[in-house]
């Protein structure tokens, strides 16, 4: 396990102890892990991630898109990079001390996603996720919804969406 996953799972192991028995059988409870992309704060259900590592090389796959970066080795399996930034159409930015991959799992499908910086483990009831507005695009289907923390607003990724080999 890698250490940034290490953290968080501490992180929320930290945070279960210090609620009441009520609330740690709560099954409307959603884990998720945050992270930051451009300006804005995104997470994923922390089942989900297979791990958080910082970035390491990777090789280039010439015809794929441009937000495909291409593919690098994990312990023997070759898994496709993908820079959110540009699949969600941001500039590019170069890669610093807070950059990590986050390598995301479901089913048999798995990549690996750059993102510019780990934040926290969040807990957030179900209740406190709303659908995505009408008037956001939801072709894609990358936004499983809108939580509302004490934090402020956090959009909560669609993991199998992200997987989705469309290119």
């Amino acid at each position: 396990m890698s250490a940034g996953l290490g953290d968080v799972l501490k992180k929320q192991q930290n945070q279960l102890s210090s609620l009441g028995n009520d609330e740690k059988i709560d099954e409307d409870i959603m884990q998720l892990v945050g992270f930051i992309v451009g300006e804005e704060e995104y997470a994923i259900p922390i089942l989900s991630i297979q791990e958080i590592i910082k970035p390491i090389d990777y090789t280039r796959v010439p015809t794929t898109p441009e937000f495909v970066l291409g593919v690098f080795n994990l312990r023997g399996n070759v898994i496709p990079l993908i820079d959110l930034r540009k699949k969600f159409s941001l500039r590019s930015k170069s890669v610093d001390s807070d950059t990590r991959y986050i390598v995301l799992k479901d089913g048999d499908n798995i990549a690996g996603f750059v993102i510019d910086k780990l934040t926290e483990a969040i807990r957030i009831k179900k209740s406190q996720i709303e659908e995505t507005p009408d008037t956001m695009s939801k072709r894609d289907g990358y936004i499983y919804g809108i939580g509302k923390t004490s934090k402020g607003i956090l959009t909560i990724l669609n993991v199998e969406a992200l997987l989705k080999k469309d290119f």
